[in-house]
């Protein structure tokens, strides 16, 4: 999976937050409360995200509606495996992203760990 852009990721995080699903016209409103951008610019990017397999689209009356093909969690889930994936010292990426964890964070990492060797039938 390839990182998003800053604008591909600003309209991910959108139609995130709208249960993934949106028209262009939607995406750029939103868009524009916060910064001057062109409609076709957004068109644009919306069609790169659907061409890189970010976004599926259909028919909606004369425009497309655009659906997200990933979850948010999973999109950076995939970012965190492909950066462990080009370290070689796996151990210490992990020993030093573990060590910035707040202890609440710690917890919940334990208790995901423990979920996932439950899953699997580990002791």
């Amino acid at each position: 999976m390839r990182r998003l852009g800053e604008l591909e990721a600003v309209i991910m995080d959108r139609l995130w937050a709208v249960d993934g699903s949106a028209t262009v016209r939607d995406v750029f409103e939103q868009l524009q409360q916060e910064r001057h951008i062109a409609y076709t610019t957004v068109m644009s990017t919306m069609d790169n995200l659907f061409r890189k397999g970010f976004l599926d689209r259909e028919r909606d009356g004369r425009a497309y509606r655009y659906r997200t093909l990933t979850s948010r969690a999973a999109y950076r889930a995939e970012l965190m495996q492909q950066a462990l994936g080009t370290e070689t010292d796996h151990e210490a990426v992990l020993t030093h992203f573990v060590g910035q964890l707040s202890e609440d964070e710690r917890q919940r990492l334990q208790a995901v760990l423990q979920r996932s060797a439950d899953a699997r039938g580990e002791p």
